[in-house]
């Protein structure tokens, strides 16, 4: 009987290989959008810095449209502004994206009305934030069918947004959130808190007088010394649990330099 073959396996399926991932290499890079090489795309706002991966997802109404500096737009996220491509939206912009902002892979942002992300936001991969939400108040009508309900969607600086989370029309967001992984955010919420659930609950809260409430379960990381060389850090990661602890230890504010002891793998 004869030996199937591998295709893969052979020097010229290897070389075929190397081919096409060098190929879609090229083309992340090639079809990536920024500033300086925005192709088709007239974003009112593209800041320096930022770059659009390839594949992109849907993306229209970027004249109403502004991204900040230093932003990483992940591959296959959707950005819209307006219900439809080619409306006119008026003067302002639509949806403002903050300096610094990481949207992550397969991510929908939908800006039928005003959508704000502040500066310095993660934004985990497949996230749906929308300023619009079916309507369903004639039952004798298909949902699909009937007009939408807009109000406007911001989210405040410094905020960290889970995988998964959905971001409902007329949520406000505060400064320095934490919406967990799989959250449904809709109303308000203060600053400095967690939320989580659906619909999202404040789950955990900082207050200037109180900290945080409840208390954090875990010790804070160790801040990093300004001074140390690559070669200090790479040595600090294959140290032991033991090691590890013992640097927490460490005098506070951390010693200008990391001691020999700390970073000897």
């Amino acid at each position: 009987m004869p030996k199937r073959k591998n295709t893969f396996s052979s020097r010229a399926g290897r070389l075929a290989q190397r081919a096409v991932h060098a190929g879609w290499a090229w083309a992340q890079r090639t079809g990536s959008v920024t500033a300086a090489r925005p192709g088709r795309f007239r974003f009112r706002a593209l800041g320096t810095g930022t770059r659009l991966a390839f594949p992109l997802g849907t993306v229209f109404g970027e004249p109403w449209i502004e991204i900040g500096a230093h932003c990483i737009i992940g591959e296959q996220v959707t950005l819209t502004a307006g219900l439809m491509p080619d409306l006119d939206l008026g003067p302002d912009p639509i949806l403002r994206i903050g300096d610094g902002v990481v949207l992550g892979r397969g991510s929908h942002v939908i800006a039928d009305t005003t959508v704000i992300i502040g500066s310095d936001c993660y934004v985990g991969p497949y996230v749906y934030v929308t300023s619009t939400n079916h309507s369903y108040d004639d039952p004798h009508q298909p949902i699909g069918k009937q007009w939408p309900r807009m109000e406007p969607v911001e989210i405040g600086p410094g905020c960290w947004i889970g995988t998964g989370a959905v971001v409902l029309p007329g949520a406000r967001i505060g400064r320095n959130v934490v919406v967990a992984a799989g959250a449904v955010v809709r109303g308000t919420v203060p600053d400095h808190a967690v939320v989580a659930g659906a619909p999202a609950r404040v789950v955990r809260r900082w207050t200037s007088a109180e900290g945080w409430q409840p208390p954090l379960r875990t010790p804070a990381p160790v801040p990093i010394p300004e001074d140390a060389t690559p070669d200090q850090l790479r040595a600090l990661s294959a140290l032991d649990d033991e090691a590890v602890a013992h640097l927490a230890t460490l005098s506070d504010p951390p010693p200008a330099r990391l001691p020999e002891l700390e970073t000897e793998g």
